[in-house]
């Protein structure tokens, strides 16, 4: 089995097939090597859909995390409800910071999201993060090269360390309209904010609606210069 600590670089070649550029091979081989001890880490935005429909298709009891900051839109969570009615095998986790809010709120000061944004996410998404992989020997992440310039080098299997865990990433080659062609195909349940102009969807704090070709991500923490929450830097 391919650990952190027995890293060396893989391989296997995956085919970049026509139908699912790699995925659903990558996902066979994923459980294959790991099988409970992989986890797949959700935000349940448009990629993440089209990641729970391929993972139900080779683990349909496969373990799902979202990492609830408690900050989420409302339409993220009706989301997640949909999901669980239409895979109902799946284990759904929702991940909780150890502080609540109003414990966050007397320790750093209030909307910690905009005087500390880095931190907010480093105690409402980094530890709980950590916490979900404690078991785990990989995770899966919808990371896809054309998100954004700092993630145009990730491949499927990658050494991830900051969780000092195997990274899996099955949509590399997927574009923004591969994924909506299968969402569309399949008929899958989506967030509705993607229709209203949210590429990307975050906590509601920090997240804007916004759409560039050049940048998908150019919603998030608008005006900060912050561009990723730290899980994949």
């Amino acid at each position: 089995m391919l650990t952190y600590a027995t890293w060396q670089e893989p391989t296997t070649n995956f085919e970049v097939d026509e139908s699912y550029k790699g995925a659903l091979e990558v996902l066979r081989w994923s459980y294959a090597q790991y099988g409970d001890e992989i986890v797949y880490a959700c935000s349940f935005g448009i990629e993440g859909i089209v990641l729970i429909d391929l993972i139900s298709k080779v683990k349909p009891n496969a373990t799902i995390v979202f990492l609830d900051t408690d900050v989420h839109f409302k339409e993220t969570y009706d989301t997640i409800e949909r999901v669980k009615a239409n895979y109902p095998q799946l284990t759904i986790i929702l991940q909780k910071p150890k502080l609540t809010l109003e414990e966050q709120k007397t320790q750093y000061g209030d909307e910690l999201w905009k005087s500390n944004p880095n931190q907010c996410c480093d105690i409402r998404k980094i530890k709980p993060l950590h916490e979900a992989l404690s078991g785990a020997k990989a995770w899966i992440s919808g990371l896809r090269r054309d998100q954004s310039p700092t993630r145009q080098q990730t491949n499927f299997i990658n050494r991830d360390e900051k969780f000092k865990s195997i990274k899996i990433c099955p949509l590399i080659h997927w574009s923004w309209k591969d994924i909506w062609r299968y969402v569309s195909k399949h008929n899958l349940t989506y967030n509705p904010l993607h229709d209203q102009g949210y590429p990307s969807i975050g906590c509601e704090h920090c997240t804007q609606p916004a759409f560039t070709m050049d940048d998908l991500r150019a919603g998030r923490w608008q005006g900060s210069g912050k561009t990723e929450c730290g899980l994949h830097e």
